[in-house]
């Protein structure tokens, strides 16, 4: 995930390379599914997008969508204390070019509970409004940034899970929509031990450094959206959306 940390755990330069070369309108995500084909002579490519940070600074919008950004995440808050610095200009900087925006909480479960790393997200950016212009919020939950000893922050599966749920019923009590969840299959079976308990309700976002997005964590049949690559034409990493730009809009108004 673009954002002011790097993580401890990174793609090999192989897996980056062959992100690079897989392009929007090269394939297609399968709806019901995880399939990875290529696109139909004639078919609409998916819609592309990306996530900022305060890494990326004051971002370029115009060139941005200009090079083919439809949508993008922007990272607002971390912890219960941090705020991008940028994030009114990367927020509101992208609306104004015409693309699809929404904000991302980086989660830190061993500094404060779920529950209030959430209030703190949704009063500091992390909003939903049914204007078809703002994705719902969303949770970044990887591996420690700060301690490769401690990978899951120190939390038990069940706790981590816990953890998780607590911010979800927060965002979804304050904003009425339940978060997307972004995070790799290996995180997600290592620290909740692939619990099923946000399939249902909860989008994906799943990052796969590969040439498909590959096995998915427990509970989801497909991601909706599908983070291949942290270098490309658009700033930050790059993201696929699991469908057509009609879709991505009702997806954002509903």
């Amino acid at each position: 995930m673009a954002r002011d940390h790097h993580p401890s755990r990174r793609p090999s330069r192989a897996a980056r390379a062959r992100a690079r070369a897989i392009g929007a309108s090269a394939v297609t995500l399968a709806l019901a599914g995880t399939a990875i084909a290529a696109a139909p002579a004639g078919a609409a490519p998916k819609p592309r997008g990306h996530d900022v940070s305060s890494h990326q600074k004051k971002v370029n919008w115009r060139k941005a969508k200009s090079k083919g950004a439809r949508f993008v995440y922007v990272k607002a808050t971390e912890s219960h204390t941090y705020k991008n610095p940028y994030f009114r200009q990367q927020y509101d900087g992208s609306r104004e070019q015409g693309l699809i925006r929404g904000a991302y909480h980086f989660a830190v479960p061993h500094k404060s509970s779920g529950k209030k790393q959430a209030a703190y997200f949704v009063r500091n950016g992390g909003l939903w409004r049914g204007d078809g212009w703002t994705l719902p919020p969303a949770l970044d939950i990887e591996y420690n940034p700060y301690s490769k000893k401690k990978k899951c922050y120190g939390l038990s599966k069940k706790k981590m899970v816990g953890w998780i749920s607590a911010f979800s019923a927060e965002v979804r009590r304050q904003t009425g929509r339940h978060p997307v969840i972004y995070t790799t299959a290996h995180w997600w079976k290592k620290c909740t031990g692939n619990s099923r308990a946000f399939g249902t309700h909860h989008a994906l976002w799943l990052a796969s450094y590969n040439s498909s997005p590959g096995r998915l964590p427990a509970g989801w049949s497909y991601p909706t959206f599908w983070q291949y690559s942290n270098k490309g034409k658009l700033p930050g990493d790059q993201n696929l959306f699991n469908g057509s730009q009609a879709q991505l809009k009702r997806f954002a108004r509903s």
